[in-house]
Order: C-alpha cells, then structure tokens, then sequence
C-alpha cells in the first residue's frame, strides 16, 4: 500500500507542478504550451503563488497524504490518514472549481478573477487523489485488499458521477422548476408527473389514443420480447445447425446496426408507405387497400426489429456457444431426446443472456428517437416529447425533466424485474475443467421453427440493402431512377493534382467520424468489461445501485444527453464544448451498457473457480482478469467493440448539439442534406459507412477470434 500510494503522490505532485492546469491553447496534445510557454499554460504551483491563492486548496491534500507516508507507521492508520487526505483534497478541489466559476460569487470573493475550465494539470492531481483514496481503501481490508479492484470501482464510480450524473443533474433539477420560471418548488411536480395525456389508457378502452408513457412501455416489450427471440434463433442457426450460409447470414444481421437511423426509416416508407412499391404493387395485383398503417404503432415496431435484433444476436451468441456440451451430453445420456435436453439443461442456462437482451431491447426502445419521429405519425412516445420539449416552439425544459424521469422509472422497473427473474441462481457452464463434447444439435422441430423465424427477416434485411445500394445509384430514389454516379463525385470527389486532395463535400466528416469511433469504441469497450467484471466476480457496497447507475446514460434519449453535456461542459470548471474530446467521452457513456450486459452475460457462465485457481497460483487480480478471464470472453469484446464503433459512426440525437465546425460528424452531416432535400448524397454517403463499418467489422472478428471450448466437429442434423 504504502509503495503504491507514494507512487499516485509523486503523479499527483507533478501533475500540480509541471503540467497546465487550465485548458491548454490549441489542445494538450498539440503540445504548443511546451514550445512558447505562457502565463495561461502555468501549473497550479505557479498560479497559486501569483493571484490565485485558491489553488493552493489541492495541495492540502497532496500535503497531507506525504505527512501520513512520512511519519504514520501503523498500517490502519496510515491507510485511515490517506483516505481523509485524498478525500479532502477532492472534495476542496471541486469546491474551489465550482465556487470560483459559479453560483454568482466570483465578483465579490475574487475581485472578479475567474478562471478557464480544468486541464491536465487539474486531472491529473484529481487522478492521483482519487486512487491514493482507493489504494488506501484496499489497505483496510476493502476489496479483498485488493489495490487494482478497489481501483477500479472508485475510477468509474467518478467516471459515472462526472459524466452521467453531473450533467443530468442540470436537466433533472429543472422538473421542479415552477411554471413562468418563478422559481423551484415540489407543488407542481407530482401533477405534471401523473398528468393524465401522459399515462392515459384510451387506447386500450377505445377512447382515442394512449399517453406517451404506456406507448413507450407497450412498444418496449413488444420490441424486447421480438428482438429476443429473433436473436436466439439466429444464435441457435450459427451454433447448433449446419446452415450452408452462416456467413451471409451474420452479415445481414448486423447489418441494420450500421446503418444510419434515418435510412431505414425511409427504406420503410419507400417500400411499405402509402405510395410505397409494395403497397403500390399489392393494390394493383391483389386489390388491397392502401393505407397509412406504417405510421404508427407497428411501423415504429418494424423499423425497431430491424434495428436491434442484432444487439441481441450479438449479446446471445457469446451465450449460447458457452453452454457446456458434456451437460447436454450427459441429459442425452440419461435418455432425454434432443427437445427435452434443450428445454431442461440448454435454455435455462441461458437466461442471463436472454434476461440482457430483452433488458437492452426494451431500454433501446424506450431511448430511441429517429424511428418514431420518422414513423410515429400520432403514435407519440417518450423520446419524441422529450425532444419536442426542447426544441418545439414553445421550450419546456421543466416538462423535459418530467419526462425523462417517468423514462427512468420505467427503466427501473424493468431493471429490478430482470433481476428477479434471474434470481440468485449459478449459470457458470465454463470451468476449469478441460471439455472436448459437442453441443446437442437442435431437434428438427426447434431447427425448422429456427429457420421460419430467421431466413424470412434476413431475406426481408436483404431487400431492404439492396434498395438501399439502388437509390445511391439513381438522380432520384422512388421518382427517377436514371443510373448516375454524380451523388458518390460530390460527396467523396478525389482530384490527383500536386498531391492527393479529398475534395468530395464528406470527406472532412468521414474522417473526422473514424477517428472519433476508433478512439471511442476501445475505451468503451473497457470501460464496460471492468464494470461487468466488478458487478460478476467482486462485492462491494452499493453494487445494486453502481449497476443501475451504468444503465443510466442509456436510458436516456440522446436528445437529453446531448442538451445535458451542453449545459454542464459549456463553461468551467470542466469545458469541453466544441471538442473532439467531448464527442468521445459521450460515446463512451451512453454506449458503454452493451459492453456491460454483455460482459455479465459471458462472465456469469465462466465459474469462479478459474479465478480462485489463478489466484492460488500467485497471480493477482489484473493478471487473472488479462490472461484468464478476457480469452474466455471473445464474443463479448466483439460485441462491445463493434457496437460502441457502430453507434459512434451512427448515432444522431446525442451528438446533433454536440458537434462543432471543426468535429463534423456523419450523422450530422446526413441531417443537412436530408434538411436541404439532398436525398441522393445522404443515401450515397449512408452506402459508404455502411461498407466502411463492415470491413472494420469484419476485420475485428478477425483479429479478436472466436472462442473455441470444445471439438469443432460438424453438427449432426438427422
């Protein structure tokens, strides 16, 4: 303990004396504060002495932990003293941020001096407080005494509390603000809560349309319970059958995940609207009515389908190819046909994936913005008003927070049923043990069922591509299809002339959204693991509430987190509006649950015993977490990465107030042409990342692998 924690104190001390303190002219990176160093890029150590005695506030607690390593020698109280000096330190850091740069102070306290937002300087010294608190915290016993657990938890306990709960803290205080702005009360809250267009049932009485509230629960659990079983059949076709055209089939079901929200929106309406081709084709031939049911209800449903089942594919293959073969061998064994050893040994060892992909396909409805405001019609739901409440006409940030505090419950709600649904039950089907059994191929009942479940929507997936590819071709999708290769030479033009120039209108937002995702998608992908590494394998304190807390940021619509980090980062003590770093840092945080559930899902079968058996052998936790647990969890890195690489490339409400001249995204870019009526480049531009996401996709199934347990022998289908 004590070696490590003087080691976080010299990273502090330097990070207080060498590095900037405030935000650095042109960006740390560049590294310009080294070449021409100015007052501006001084360290605290340096301001502190000049006009700013403030910031000599964090050196108390750097003082105090050094007088604790010098003089204290009991273990126990070294270990108490380093906690009261790096919480101290923390805590007077924050103050003086928040105090010198808020709540109205600073003119009279300081003389009017105020002060940019925070560096590296700044994060560097709050990092090495940070983890002398949680160094110490292992040096009483917490954790195991385990210094890299302990670690852990409190970096993203304060990842979580600065990026998730900071912000929303501006958004959620504001649903006791009293109407006309007269301040915050709790007397309006309840009623506007409990407002009846919000939660009415009309609909199910026949009395006109439901409230926002029961629309979002009802299309959730249609879209959960849909994306669920559409997922495990396709999970079942890949691991337990010998369809010849595995490939192409795992290519269109990830297809819809990278796509950009819009298109399939409009794919929908090209092909299935009132004036659709086929509703068009089926008026003419069969004579049917052609009607506007798209908009609404089920339309919003089929764009969701098409949009998440590969979320929950991807959470339940890891899952189903964990399942032990020498438990299915052994119920056959015992005379138990192929049917029954799925139904009693296979598919309840499954739960805690099927458990996680109904949780993500109901919460990514509920937060789903770009269908139902395409496709809602008068079918309105949560995400929707939320939106309408910000931007509409008439702004009602109040009605806004009400909103997405009756979206939380409802996330709530279904996050405690999940976990009582699974119970406390031992799903651990990978041991130490060695397994060289086949998995019990599907009875052909299972099988067929299987194969009318999925083959139908993967050809139906193939369709909608395939005119997607069409309309970048053609002067005009649904009115003129003249072949023409003008909308890819002004999106994506390249003139060889002294040099390579990338003179094509996307390219600055192309390479700009690559770079973001390639930078987002690793640390999210980390991020989310440890969490799931924590909540399976360690116990802590508040363990319930840390776990709901990593679902937060994806419960909520976009649009609200994107307003949030506007109103939070748009001025000190922690600016980052108008960078790149705040495009990542909120790619992180609203996609990092994908990498959550699904690493709880692979980590609840590998049993602890693996880790106990590491530990025996001398080795710590990082080590055991490096060479034991993460080979074992291919499927569950893939799925982190690919989602938080796609979602960085697709995602539209949460950054659409987020992006900046110099950091254009795609979707923003997307969403100009569709404003300007340039359907041509958005479908042309919309081809492109879909190629581009399905070669990284491709290549990171390579480089990543696939987790072998057992025999590869082929599966018998008699």
């Amino acid at each position: 303990m004590k070696r490590t924690a003087g080691l976080w104190l010299a990273i502090g001390l330097a990070g207080y004396c060498l590095l900037p303190w405030y935000v650095a002219q042109g960006g740390f990176w560049s590294f310009g504060w080294l070449a021409s160093f100015t007052q501006a890029d001084a360290p605290a150590a340096i301001w502190a002495f000049s006009d700013r005695p403030w910031l000599l506030l964090p050196l108390l607690g750097l003082a105090g932990a050094a007088g604790v390593l010098l003089f204290v020698r009991s273990p126990i109280k070294m270990a108490q003293g380093l906690v009261v000096s790096g919480a101290v330190g923390l805590g007077l850091m924050a103050g003086q941020g928040m105090l010198v740069v808020g709540f109205g102070a600073r003119a009279t306290l300081f003389d009017g001096i105020t002060q940019p937002g925070m560096g590296i300087g700044a994060f560097v010294t709050a990092a090495a407080l940070l983890f002398i608190v949680t160094t110490a915290i292992s040096g009483l016993g917490r954790g195991r005494g385990d210094a890299f657990v302990t670690g852990m938890v409190g970096a993203i306990i304060a990842l979580v509390a600065l990026f998730v709960f900071y912000p929303m803290s501006f958004i959620l205080v504001r649903a006791f603000e009293l109407r006309g702005g007269a301040g915050f009360g709790v007397s309006e809250f309840l009623p506007r809560f409990f407002a009846p267009d919000i939660w009415s049932f009309g609909c199910l009485r026949g009395q006109g349309s439901c409230g926002a509230a029961l629309n979002s629960t009802m299309l959730g659990l249609a879209t959960a319970t849909g994306t669920t079983i559409m997922g495990l059949a396709f999970a079942l076709i890949f691991t337990r059958t010998n369809f010849p055209a595995k490939r192409l089939l795992r290519v269109l079901t990830i297809l819809p995940i990278i796509t950009p929200p819009f298109v399939i929106g409009l794919v929908l309406i090209l092909l299935l609207g009132r004036s659709g081709t086929l509703t068009v084709f089926f008026g003419d031939v069969l004579g049917v009515e052609q009607t506007r049911w798209l908009y609404g209800f089920w339309g919003v449903w089929l764009a969701q389908m098409l949009s998440f089942t590969p979320i929950a594919f991807l959470v339940l293959i890891g899952v189903v190819e964990g399942v032990s073969p020498s438990m299915e061998e052994a119920s056959q064994t015992l005379n138990a046909n192929r049917w029954q050893t799925f139904r009693n040994i296979s598919l309840p060892l499954m739960r805690p994936g099927l458990a996680n992909a109904f949780l993500l396909g109901f919460i990514e409805s509920l937060a789903d913005f770009g269908n139902p405001l395409v496709l809602g019609g008068n079918f309105n739901v949560l995400s929707t008003e939320i939106y309408f409440a910000i931007v509409g006409t008439v702004a009602d940030p109040a009605k806004a927070a009400i909103l997405s505090l009756i979206l939380l419950s409802l996330t709530l709600t279904a996050f405690v049923g999940q976990r009582r649904w699974l119970g406390r039950k031992n799903y651990a089907t990978v041991t130490g043990k060695g397994d060289s059994g086949r998995n019990a191929a599907l009875n052909p009942a299972l099988r067929w069922a299987c194969y009318l479940v999925a083959l139908p929507w993967a050809a139906f997936t193939l369709i909608l591509y395939a005119l997607i590819i069409f309309g970048s071709f053609v002067r005009l999708w649904g009115y003129d299809h003249t072949f023409t290769l003008e909308h890819y030479r002004r999106g994506f033009s390249i003139v060889l002339r002294n040099g390579v120039h990338f003179t094509g209108a996307a390219w600055d937002s192309f390479f700009t959204t690559l770079t973001i995702a390639a930078i987002a998608a690793p640390l999210t992908a980390a991020v989310g693991l440890a969490t799931a590494y924590l909540l399976v394998r360690q116990n802590f304190v508040g363990k319930n509430a840390f776990e709901f807390s990593t679902m937060l940021s994806f419960a909520i619509p976009g649009t609200v987190i994107g307003v949030a980090y506007v109103m939070a980062f748009n001025f000190p003590p922690v600016e980052l509006t108008a960078t790149g770093l705040i495009l990542v840092i909120v790619f992180i945080f609203r996609n990092m649950p994908v990498g959550v559930r699904g690493g709880i899902a692979a980590m609840s079968q590998l049993d602890k015993s693996l880790d106990e058996a590491s530990i025996t052998l001398g080795a710590n936790s990082a080590t055991t977490l490096r060479r034991v647990i993460l080979p074992l969890m291919g499927p569950a890195i893939l799925a982190a990465l690919t989602y938080s690489f796609v979602r960085a490339v697709t995602s539209v409400s949460a950054v659409i107030f987020l992006v900046s001249a110099r950091y254009n995204m795609a979707t923003s870019f997307l969403v100009g042409r569709v404003e300007n009526g340039e359907y041509g480049i958005a479908i042309a531009y919309s081809a492109v990342l879909i190629v581009t996401m399905l070669m990284v996709i491709l290549a990171l199934q390579l480089v990543i692998g696939r987790r072998k347990l057992r025999r590869t022998d082929r599966i018998e289908t008699n």
